[in-house]
């Protein structure tokens, strides 16, 4: 009996341990299958729908446009102006998702200021990385961020429209920013090459995308107007517009241009620099017209000034004979 007892305790110790093994064992199975068929897959289904979301999200901010676009900016001694459009039309376009590139197309020539022609070099430069241009003034910031930058793919848009310019409201308008893809562009042959001095050289554009079957499209749906969609930071009584006319010029610059465009702009790439304003990047092509003086002698109306005055009607019966 004293080792049937002695062994007792043992035994029930032993039993007891077995026991409190298979209890926690099965506890442990069941805790594992309801976790993870339950409040685990609830839980990470929960983390991982909000970390697509998520990802969506950031891919939507950060993704870039199918598309790349060239910004061409014409210009000539506008630093000042220069130094508030790059850093601000940059992030108008990052925060749209545009790839793109600013071109400051800076005329170092000594003629007259020839916007169109700079917008055809530019586009001459990058038509084999870019898909499509924006025509961009550089005193033309847009305030509403609903206007839209994207590719414009069936027409060409006219962001700065009449109805929403601060200045220009006239129907035949397509000045300050246009967008055109890189095939209607061409379709046209860019810009007349005749439009030294200021004025004139978008009207003359406007007939050519008509002649070509292509209907200039406008914002819609913009609750701003004419006071509020765009910053004009252009001041004429500081830097006075070229709005001189001499020769015959303000007789031809008043027709349909179907001499010049892409295919005889003159120039030459004098430099190209690479600089940065306030985390801007811009790309500067140092640009010199080379003018046709038979073809369009107001590129200089320095040699007609006397006593101050311009001989406009003398020099056309000269050129006349």
């Amino acid at each position: 009996m004293g080792s049937y007892n002695g062994r007792r305790p043992k035994f029930l110790f032993t039993h007891f341990l077995v026991l409190l093994i298979t209890m926690m064992f099965v506890l442990t199975v069941i805790l594992t299958f309801t976790l993870l068929t339950t409040d685990h897959c609830k839980c990470h289904s929960s983390e991982l729908l909000s970390a697509v979301k998520q990802s969506h999200l950031n891919k939507h901010i950060l993704r870039s446009s199918p598309y790349k676009l060239a910004v061409l900016v014409p210009f000539r001694d506008r630093f000042d102006e220069l130094l508030i459009f790059a850093p601000y039309i940059h992030k108008f376009l990052n925060n749209q998702g545009i790839e793109h590139t600013v071109f400051i197309l800076n005329q170092i020539d000594g003629y007259r200021f020839n916007r169109a022609s700079l917008i055809n070099v530019g586009y001459l430069q990058t038509k084999h990385n870019y898909d499509y241009i924006a025509m961009h003034d550089v005193d033309l910031l847009p305030l509403n961020t609903n206007l839209s930058y994207a590719y414009p793919k069936q027409q060409p848009f006219h962001v700065a429209a009449p109805h929403l310019h601060p200045r220009y409201h006239y129907e035949k308008f397509v000045g300050g920013i246009l967008l055109v893809n890189r095939d209607h562009f061409g379709l046209v042959n860019g810009m007349s090459n005749k439009y030294w001095g200021w004025g004139l050289e978008d009207d003359e554009f406007f007939v050519r995308l008509r002649d070509a079957n292509l209907n200039v499209t406008r914002p819609e749906n913009i609750t701003t107007g004419t006071h509020n969609t765009f910053k004009h930071i252009h001041d004429r009584h500081h830097r006075k517009r070229d709005t001189v006319k001499c020769y015959n010029q303000r007789e031809v610059t008043r027709r349909r241009d179907r001499q010049t465009g892409l295919h005889n702009v003159n120039y030459t790439i004098s430099s190209i620099r690479e600089m940065t304003i306030d985390s801007a990047p811009l790309t500067v092509l140092n640009i010199e017209l080379i003018c046709d003086h038979k073809l369009t002698p107001w590129c200089d109306c320095n040699d007609l000034k006397i006593n101050g005055k311009h001989k406009e009607q003398t020099r056309k019966i000269n050129l006349s004979t």
